[in-house]
């Protein structure tokens, strides 16, 4: 199985969902060599339900994944916690829904919900909990809170924006000692809102895995291994651009539509 841990299919939070264009993203994260995706959707996106309303009315949910078309999505979501970072949690459909209902109250950055609630909230749930891109600058989870309440979650991000901004030495080894320092595993994440940014890196797993927690069980048991493309800055740098003009294009015809 090979898997991205962190990926978004809407072009970005405030954009409303396009069912042509999750169409497109699920055939071009195919044609990249993926065979499955975590859909790590922003909890605060806007209209969040739309994005699951449509999948169910589409696609077939077995095990822990949707069906689209022979290609593995399994559910996820990415919550703000109140010590300015990111927590990606990937799980079963009710799962992910549920917390996500919980999460409610925490919506506006004034609410958001603190990092050991959230993991309180999470150990209620069958779900991955993974800490999104520990040392990017506008939200370095890693410099906000203990190395302890690091060791609760399951894994470390390994995030394809951080190695393109960062540098992929740079990058790689900053997270590889926080790693080594606190006993996590690292997982990979293009953190991609564009099709072009898919394969950046890819997660190789020796099982193809159907639920949740086979693939928590298979990373606590280190039998996958991680590939960073040879072209990661060109798929980045493309992406980045075209979803700069996509934004523009769709904030045009959204004011004129209005």
């Amino acid at each position: 199985m090979n898997i991205d841990f962190h990926s978004h299919v809407k072009i970005s939070k405030k954009s409303t969902f396009m069912p042509e264009y999750f169409q497109e993203m699920m055939q071009e994260a195919k044609d990249s060599g993926l065979t499955a995706l975590a859909m790590t959707e922003h909890f605060n996106t806007s209209r969040f339900n739309d994005v699951y309303e449509y999948i169910d009315a589409n696609y077939t949910y077995v095990n822990n994944y949707y069906d689209i078309d022979g290609f593995k999505l399994f559910p996820g979501i990415e919550v703000d916690v109140k010590e300015n970072g990111h927590i990606l949690l990937i799980g079963p459909r009710e799962d992910i829904l549920a917390i996500r209902a919980r999460l409610d109250n925490h919506i506006d950055e004034e609410n958001f919900i603190a990092f050991d609630a959230l993991m309180d909230l999470a150990n209620e749930y069958n779900v991955l909990k993974i800490g999104g891109h520990p040392f990017r600058d506008s939200t370095p989870l890693a410099r906000n809170i203990s190395n302890d309440q690091l060791k609760k979650l399951d894994a470390l991000d390994l995030n394809g924006k951080d190695l393109y901004s960062k540098g992929i030495d740079t990058c790689k080894e900053e997270l590889e000692q926080l790693a080594e320092l606190i006993n996590l595993p690292i997982v990979g994440g293009s953190d991609t809102h564009q099709f072009l940014q898919y394969g950046s890196i890819i997660n190789h797993f020796e099982k193809n895995c159907v639920t949740v927690e086979e693939i928590k069980q298979e990373i606590k048991n280190n039998h996958y291994h991680f590939t960073i493309a040879n072209d990661l800055q060109l798929k980045v740098k493309s992406a980045t651009l075209v979803k700069k003009y996509m934004k523009r294009y769709i904030n045009a015809k959204e004011a004129v539509l209005s």
